[in-house]
């Protein structure tokens, strides 16, 4: 039987800290654990939510029963209907015996929906019905299934911004965020990456039977990181750098970082038309011709491509053009204070 999880001077179970944000979280976490209320964890990616959910299940009066993790944005949407529901023998094609989704699997336990907002909103209606009635259908099925279980989700996304941009229902949200839980990025919570580090440091060291050990400037080095993949980038720069080392980790500390791809150079877009609203049909088209125009730099035969119209038609709308700047000049030369500047009388 595994030890219980209790709260210690280096964190909660594995979740690992002794930051004043962590310790916040860790007083959430026991706080909603024991009840049976839905939790949405979020935070940037890399900062342990999958960690978090275990804990929460761990600590809950489900821990004995079954935790069912699912990525909802790594499933095709063709399939996901299948893997949260199940299958009927014969539903579809390739569909050679049943098959229970997860949250028949997820019976008596805990099933956490990792980045739920990238689930397709047509699916999310089905699970809003899931959760609020206990009750589906397999794929294929007649037979109403009935589940009893604790839903804990987690996304990398603002969840109000993923409603306003239609990514997640509003009353989907709402369902599973009976218990909001915010994870705080390393960045806000520097004084735990040694701790962590030693840990990540320690796990290799048994696993590879050896004694290495970090240098203080490299700890520094690594405290002085922003890690913009939070627990995941340290723990992937810890193996890195435990490779390289002989026996003191002492690596520049770019070395053991991936290079960074150059961001790509977006090719010029061509200018752009603008036509105040009021504006005649007339005056509209001869600006969208004047820019297209400017844009193939004079060329008319590509300018008429580009405008759908024939050579000749361009033609024809340029020597209006002209006709009207002709006119215009004419009669700024015979009228006193069009186009010229008539001085004042002393």
């Amino acid at each position: 039987m595994d030890a219980p999880i209790t709260l210690h001077e280096n964190g909660l179970g594995n979740l690992l800290g002794r930051s004043h944000a962590m310790h916040q979280v860790f007083g959430l976490i026991q706080r909603v654990a024991p009840t049976e209320a839905t939790v949405m964890i979020m935070g940037e990616s890399g900062v342990g939510k999958e960690l978090v959910a275990e804990c929460i299940h761990n600590l809950s009066h489900r821990a004995q029963g079954p935790l069912v993790a699912i990525n909802c944005g790594s499933i095709p949407a063709s399939l996901i209907e299948a893997e949260l529901f199940g299958y009927e023998k014969g539903s579809f094609t390739g569909a050679s015996r049943s098959h229970a989704g997860v949250f028949e699997r997820a019976t008596g336990g805990t099933l956490f929906l990792d980045e739920v907002t990238e689930m397709p909103l047509d699916m999310q209606t089905r699970l809003l019905r899931v959760l609020e009635t206990g009750r589906f259908y397999r794929v294929g099925g007649t037979q109403e299934i009935k589940t009893d279980i604790r839903v804990v989700a987690a996304t990398n996304r603002n969840v109000t911004e993923a409603v306003a941009n239609r990514q997640l229902r509003e009353d989907l949200m709402y369902r599973l965020a009976v218990f909001p839980l915010h994870i705080p990025p390393l960045r806000e919570r520097p004084g735990d990456v040694p701790l962590l580090a030693e840990y990540f440091l320690s796990t290799l060291n048994r696993g590879s039977d050896v004694t290495k050990r970090f240098s203080p400037s490299f700890l520094e080095a690594l405290s002085a990181r922003r890690w913009a993949g939070n627990v995941r980038e340290l723990k992937n720069t810890v193996e890195r750098s435990f490779i390289l080392a002989d026996e003191v980790l002492d690596v520049d500390l770019s070395i053991t970082m991936p290079t960074r791809a150059a961001e790509p150079i977006e090719p010029p877009r061509p200018a752009g038309v603008h036509v105040p609203l009021g504006s005649r049909l007339d005056e509209a088209e001869r600006s969208l011709i004047e820019v297209t125009l400017d844009y193939c730099e004079g060329d008319k035969r590509r300018a008429a491509a580009v405008l759908g119209c024939s050579l000749k038609t361009l033609y024809n709308k340029l020597n209006s053009y002209a006709r009207e700047r002709a006119e215009h000049e004419s009669i700024s030369r015979h009228i006193p204070g069009v186009g010229t500047s008539v001085p004042l009388p002393g």
